[in-house]
């Protein structure tokens, strides 16, 4: 898939960077810079398309002729959000919650086209069931530094957080951080003129 059109991606996240590789599309990196805060008044699935519209219009004002990516997940166990962890103890308590539990992936997407004003946004939930984890598996993994940047303090792919996980039910991607398929979908619904396949 290409585009007629240069394709910005708002976020430094090296797991984003490689799934846009992985389906061919080009793209540069401008990461927003902006704040994550979350409005903790709406649901987390609203929370997270907010974000990311955030990133990515404040990236879409740099580049009003591209279309621009924004994208902000979050992990939620029993209604509690868990962003990424603040240090190396906080990291631990997110994984004490986890272990032996589900929890939901909440990815938000949203894409801004300023010369054309165009924006959409939508949202993935993916449920990630965690096997039961012993203190010594937790402060191993979290002596690694991998959990630091990653929401929920896990990552799903290329680390130990891959052997933390006994289950998943929806998309694998969107707990990676970029729900593939759906922004596939956001794409050809609402840019299907700036696409060639």
């Amino acid at each position: 898939m290409q585009l007629t059109t240069e394709f910005v991606l708002a976020s430094e996240s090296p797991r984003r960077r490689q799934l846009l590789t992985q389906i061919g599309l080009p793209f540069k990196v401008a990461p927003s810079g902006i704040d994550e805060v979350l409005p903790l008044e709406s649901h987390p699935s609203a929370a997270v398309q907010t974000v990311a519209l955030d990133k990515a219009r404040a990236v879409g004002i740099r580049f009003p002729d591209a279309l621009t990516l924004g994208a902000d997940t979050v992990v939620v166990h029993e209604g509690r959000i868990l962003g990424k962890p603040r240090d190396p103890d906080d990291a631990r308590s997110m994984l004490r919650r986890l272990s032996g539990d589900t929890h939901t992936v909440y990815t938000g997407l949203a894409l801004v086209h300023p010369c054309s004003g165009r924006e959409a946004t939508v949202s993935e939930g993916t449920r990630v069931t965690f096997a039961s984890l012993g203190d010594p598996e937790i402060d191993a993994y979290v002596a690694t530094g991998a959990p630091m940047d990653k929401a929920g303090a896990y990552g799903i792919q290329h680390d130990m957080g891959t052997l933390f996980v006994a289950g998943i039910e929806g998309d694998y991607f969107n707990v990676v951080g970029l729900p593939l398929r759906r922004l596939y979908v956001m794409l050809r619904e609402k840019f299907a003129d700036l696409i060639v396949l």
